[in-house]
């Protein structure tokens, strides 16, 4: 009988055990992005590890397959300026919300936050915080608590478009990290957010295993799988073999050679359009591209079709910083390929060899096949009498030029870092403010012009939505008039998942939401 007994209690466990359920994914990054808060890696980190671990105060609406994700309350429930002060925005925050570690959600818990990007003298201070949130939290003067639900942002100046760049600033918990003494080493192996999922384990370089959170506030996006489980796996034809093998159900950017195997083994090869953009920032302070005629004749160098075709048609032509069907789009300049124009226009600005050294990355967040297609780029560019470098490392290590700026980092005519246009400051602002010139932001080549500042001043004062998308429509098509880069394609977002894994919805979006979900037999 006690024989009996054991083995049923033996069962039992292994039935439960085997109930367990997995998502594991396999990213582009070439590490486990950072767990600390805002993480590293680009925008697949905060797909994959912010948005898992960690809430912000607005997050965006991913549920949906056919319009663009927009935002939506996270940890703030509302927000509007104060009727008394157009720099100040009230937000009113979610109650009833934990930390992972038990501790109750507060106004001091985003205080905190904030004195953590901000504040030097802060205890709590993260230098490299500081250098991921700045982008979005520059123009922020202070954090205030008003009362026990609302919290004040008091901005530098009236910025229309906070509301937008809150979802890139993750929110910890101050208990934990006060328990764990600021150290960032403990906090990477045992962080403590509001997300939907909880750490299980890190082992460092290798995977991060995710266990989801029953706890969590927002009760229709409880996972509806046990686990998941990230691992950094920079090469697109190991992640379409481990695939193949089961090692992973679901991976990033597949090798476009790849998908005619995947899709013949039932893997589910997916893709939609989504607002991103694969260009060359370019440097605006010394060097060619310092010439309009320079940056016209490398947009008109590049025969597009030719990259789609490298990528399997998974990528469509891009001759401007936003892809049609975004609404701020408008009638942008189209520099259609025409080789003789730009030879003309590199002997006309005597650049004729135009010698051109660009930083690019081996892989990484949206560079989608970065070596074969800016080998590609250099070819056409050469063609027509550039003579382009490509300067190759790691992801992280081109973000971090990205972050420091031309002016320390001047031996570069460009960098290639796709880049996101999830709202109108991160997809067309950054790129040509002054207020954005790294390392403060975005604009990585310092670009100015007295035109796009004039607009810019008007869009930040401007809060009525509909004059405010005429205002971005005149950014956008300045921009190309100015070909203030080297537009080159927009990605259509290709991942494959096993036929196992039932109910993601592929948003169009850089992020995904991936507790839907479910892990079939």
């Amino acid at each position: 009988m006690r024989l009996f007994h054991t083995m049923a209690l033996l069962l039992a466990f292994t039935l439960t055990a085997r109930a367990e359920t997995t998502v594991t994914v396999a990213m582009t990054a070439g590490d486990i992005p950072i767990t600390t808060g805002i993480p590293d890696q680009g925008s697949e980190g905060v797909r994959f590890v912010g948005y898992s671990l960690y809430d912000a105060l607005v997050l965006f609406d991913l549920s949906h397959f056919d319009k663009a994700a927009d935002i939506r309350p996270g940890l703030a429930t509302s927000w509007k300026i104060d009727p008394a002060d157009p720099k100040r925005w009230l937000f009113t925050l979610r109650e009833g919300v934990k930390w992972h570690d038990g501790c109750p959600f507060t106004p001091d818990d985003v205080v905190w936050n904030f004195k953590r990007i901000l504040d030097k003298d802060a205890p709590q201070f993260d230098p490299l915080q500081f250098a991921l949130g700045r982008t979005y939290a520059g123009n922020v003067a202070s954090v205030e608590k008003v009362d026990d639900h609302t919290v004040a942002f008091n901005m530098d100046r009236v910025h229309s478009l906070f509301p937008y760049l809150l979802p890139q600033i993750m929110l910890i918990s101050p208990c934990n990290a006060e328990k764990l003494k600021y150290d960032r080493d403990a906090l990477m192996f045992h962080p403590s957010g509001t997300g939907p999922y909880r750490i299980k384990q890190l082992v460092a370089h290798e995977r991060l295993e995710l266990v989801r959170n029953d706890d969590y506030w927002d009760k229709g996006r409880i996972p509806k799988h046990d686990n998941l489980v990230l691992i950094p796996m920079p090469e697109a034809s190991t992640r379409a073999a481990a695939l193949l093998s089961g090692q992973v159900n679901f991976i990033e950017a597949p090798d476009p050679d790849a998908i005619p195997r995947l899709r013949s083994a039932g893997m589910n090869v997916i893709t939609n359009t989504y607002p991103h953009n694969w260009a060359y920032q370019l440097n605006f302070v010394n060097g060619p591209f310092t010439d309009i005629r320079v940056r016209k004749a490398a947009n008109y160098a590049i025969n597009r079709p030719d990259v789609v075709e490298l990528l399997g048609g998974t990528a469509i032509a891009g001759y401007s910083t936003a892809p049609p069907g975004m609404p701020y789009y408008g009638n942008p300049v189209k520099y259609e390929y025409d080789p003789a124009k730009a030879t003309a226009l590199l002997k006309e600005a005597g650049c004729y060899p135009c010698k051109v050294n660009f930083a690019i990355s081996t892989s990484g967040s949206g560079q989608m096949h970065p070596l074969p297609m800016n080998e590609l780029v250099k070819s056409q560019m050469d063609a027509v009498g550039f003579e382009v470098t490509l300067t190759s490392m790691d992801w992280n290590a081109l973000l971090n030029i990205a972050r420091g700026g031309v002016d320390k980092f001047p031996e570069y005519a460009g960098v290639n870092i796709s880049r996101n246009l999830v709202d109108p400051f991160n997809g067309l602002v950054r790129h040509v403010w002054s207020g954005q010139w790294a390392p403060i932001g975005g604009n990585w080549g310092h670009y100015q012009s007295p035109e796009t500042e004039a607009l810019i001043t008007s869009i930040f004062n401007e809060f009525d939505d509909g004059k405010r998308m005429v205002l971005l429509t005149q950014l956008h098509e300045k921009m190309n008039e100015q070909a203030v880069m080297i537009w080159v394609a927009h990605d259509l977002n290709p991942r494959a998942l096993s036929p196992k894994l039932k109910g993601f919805v592929q948003a169009q979006s850089w992020f995904q939401d991936l507790t839907p979900i479910v892990v079939t037999p």
